[in-house]
C-alpha cells in the first residue's frame, strides 16, 4: 500500500508531542515510516516568578501543530487527512495541572522547570523512603498544602499536560505508566501507583480535612498497548479546526517524553539505556535490581510498559548553548553573513579542535535552577583563569560540556556507587542533530559508547507514534520489547560512537573544575536578581 492510499485507508498513526520549545505531530505508516509531520514553536514564561504556559498557548499551539501537518499531508499527497488509525498525545514530565468540581484549571500550570517545591520534595522523600524531585507532581501538590493555598481543598483532578490534552479530547482521565511515574511513586509488581506509599500520604495530610484522598484526584495507571478511550466529535473540533477530521479514532495512553524517548530508542529492556538531550536531559538506565538505597540526584520511574528505570535528569541542557549560537549569528548577519542550521554542526565541530580541558575555561548552563547541584535558581555563567586559552574552540568546548555538567553527577552515581551494567545507550534529541562532534561529546562526558539512529532526530512525537501503532497492531501476546526489535527497528541504521581516552581525561579534568566552582554560580544567584 503506498502512503497515499494508507493516509486515505487511515492505516496510519499519528502521535503528538508537547516539547519544551517545540510542539510536534509525526503521522507514520504501518511500517512505522514517517509520511509527515507538523510543528509549532513556543516558549515558557516566567509569571509571577512560575515557569508556565497558559491554556492559550497550549490549544493555539496544538491547533497550528495539526494544522502544519495536515496541509503537508495535503501538499505531499493530494489528501483531505480526516482520520488515523490510532492517535497518543505525549508531553514534558512533571508538573501541577489541577481543576475544581467543575474542571476548571485553578492555577497557572507549573511545569517541570520550577523549583520551589524544595521543603514539600524534601519531606515526602523522608516520608516515602522514595526520591521525590522538586517537579514531580505529587511535590507541588505537597508544597501547595504546606503554603496553605486556598485551591486545595477545592480539586478533583490532578493532571501533567499530556494527561491534560488526553482528557479533552477523549473525556479518559488516564496516564500512561511512564508518565505516572513522574508523579507518584508505581510499584511495577502491580502496574499501579504504591499503595503503601497512597496511605502515608493520605495519613500525613489528614490533619488538613480534605474532602478527597490522593487516589481520588490521581489518573487511572494504564501500559502501553491498553485502549485509552476514543477521540470524541468534540475533541476532534479542538483538534483540527478546519472540521474534516472524524471523531471515534482510538487513542493510546497519554506518556511523558521520558517514555516516548525509550521507545524511540528501543531502550525499554534491561540493561539498556537512553540519553534524551534538549533543553533539558535526562539518561534512563532501565535495572536488572532495584539501588542499594534513595539517592536525591537520581529519579525512579518506569518504561511504558512498568519496568523500573532510574533516570538522571537535569533542567538545563541547550537553552545556553542556543543563546550563545543566536550570538554568533547576529554577529555573521552584521557581516552580510546569513547562517543556517549547519552552524551548529560547524561550532560542535571546532569545539572538537582544542584543549580536551577546555584550556582553564569553565561555563556553567543554569538557565532555571538545578536541583541535582543544589541550585534553585540559574545564573548562566562563563568564567576563566586570567591564563586561560580563550578562543572559539576552547569557549564552544565548554560550553557544551556544561551541558554534560550535572548529568554526569547523577551517572557517576549509578556506574561508579551503584555499578549498575548498561548493554547500550543510545541518543536521542536536537543535541544528536548537529553530527558525529555531537555523539563523541556526549561519549567523552559519559565515558560510554553512544548508539545513534537515522531516526534520532524524530524522538518523542515519532515514540508515541509507534505506541499508538503498537496498541493497534500488536499480535497477542506480543510484548512491546518484541514489538520494537523484531518490528520496529529490525535492520535499523546504527551508529556507536566510543569515547576517546584524551577526551574522556580531558572533561573529568574540566568536571573537577566546575565542581569546584559551584560556589561561583551560589555567589551569583544570591547576588545578582
Amino acid at each position: 500500500m503506498g502512503a497515499k492510499e494508507a493516509i486515505e485507508a487511515g492505516k496510519t498513526s499519528l502521535g503528538i508531542e508537547f516539547g519544551s520549545t517545540n510542539i510536534k505531530a509525526v503521522l507514520i505508516d504501518e511500517d512505522f515510516k514517517v509520511l509527515a509531520s507538523g510543528k509549532h514553536a513556543w516558549e515558557n514564561k516566567l509569571e509571577n516568578g512560575i515557569w508556565t504556559y497558559s491554556l492559550d498557548d497550549i490549544w493555539s499551539g496544538l491547533q497550528d501543530c495539526y494544522s502544519a501537518l495536515r496541509k503537508e499531508v495535503q501538499e505531499k499527497y493530494g489528501v483531505n487527512l480526516t482520520t488515523t488509525g490510532a492517535i497518543g498525545f505525549s508531553a514534558m514530565m512533571h508538573g501541577y495541572m489541577v481543576f475544581n468540581d467543575k474542571d476548571e484549571l485553578m492555577v497557572p500550570f507549573r511545569t517541570w522547570r520550577n523549583t520551589i517545591t524544595g521543603e514539600a520534595a524534601d519531606k515526602l522523600t523522608e516520608l516515602l523512603d522514595f526520591n521525590i524531585p522538586q517537579r514531580w507532581s505529587i511535590a507541588h501538590l505537597y508544597q501547595s498544602i504546606l503554603n496553605k493555598e486556598e485551591h486545595v481543598k477545592d480539586i478533583r483532578t490532578l493532571m501533567t499536560l499530556s494527561e491534560y490534552i488526553h482528557w479533552q479530547l477523549s473525556g479518559e482521565k488516564v496516564a500512561g505508566i511512564g508518565e505516572a511515574s513522574g508523579m507518584f511513586p508505581i510499584d511495577s509488581a502491580i502496574n499501579d501507583y504504591d499503595q503503601e506509599r497512597l496511605d502515608k500520604f493520605d495519613a500525613k495530610i489528614a490533619e488538613y480535612g480534605f474532602s478527597w484522598k490522593i487516589r481520588d484526584i490521581l489518573p487511572k495507571v494504564l501500559v502501553a498497548g491498553d485502549a485509552a478511550g476514543k477521540l470524541t466529535e468534540e475533541g476532534a473540533k479542538k483538534l483540527d479546526v478546519s472540521g474534516n477530521l472524524k471523531a471515534g479514532i482510538p487513542m493510546c495512553p497519554p506518556e511523558g517524553d521520558a517514555g516516548t524517548g525509550m521507545t524511540a530508542t528501543n531502550s525499554v529492556a534491561v540493561r539498556t539505556g537512553n540519553v534524551s538531550a534538549g533543553t533539558s536531559c535526562f539518561a534512563m538506565i532501565v535495572l536488572e535490581k532495584p539501588l542499594s538505597k534513595v539517592y536525591q540526584e537520581l529519579d525512579m520511574v518506569t518504561t511504558p510498559t512498568g519496568k523500573p528505570v532510574a533516570m538522571a535528569h537535569v533542567n538545563n541542557c541547550t537553552s545556553d548553548l542556543n543563546y550563545w549560537v543566536n550570538i554568533f549569528k547576529e554577529v555573521l548577519s552584521m557581516n552580510g553573513v546569513e547562517a543556517t542550521n549547519d552552524l551548529y554542526t560547524a561550532l560542535f565541530d571546532k569545539a572538537l579542535t582544542e584543549d580536551p580541558d577546555c584550556g582553564g575555561v569553565l561555563s556553567y548552563n543554569y538557565f532555571s535552577g538545578e536541583p541535582v547541584t543544589g541550585m534553585e535558581e540559574g545564573r548562566p555563567l562563563l568564567v576563566r583563569t586570567p591564563d586561560a586559552k580563550f578562543d572559539l574552540a576552547n569557549l564552544m568546548r565548554s560550553i557544551l560540556y556544561s551541558a554534560m555538567g550535572a548529568l554526569k553527577i547523577g551517572m557517576d552515581i549509578l556506574i561508579r556507587q551503584e555499578h549498575v551494567e548498561v548493554d547500550k545507550i543510545t541518543g536521542h534529541g536536537g543535541w544528536f542533530n548537529s553530527g558525529k562532534s555531537a555523539a563523541k561529546v556526549m561519549a567523552a562526558a559519559l565515558n560510554i559508547p553512544v548508539s545513534t539512529m537515522a531516526t534520532a532526530g524524530e524522538g518523542g512525537p515519532w515514540g508515541q507514534a509507534i505506541h499508538a501503532s503498537y496498541m493497534i497492531n500488536k499480535a497477542a501476546g506480543e510484548t512491546l520489547d518484541d514489538f520494537l526489535t523484531n518490528r520496529v527497528f529490525a535492520g535499523s541504521d546504527t551508529v556507536t560512537t566510543a569515547p576517546e581516552e584524551k577526551d574522556v581525561a580531558g572533561f573529568d579534568k574540566w568536571l573537577g573544575m566546575y565542581k569546584a566552582g559551584l560556589p561561583i554560580e551560589r555567589a551569583a544567584i544570591d547576588s545578582i536578581k
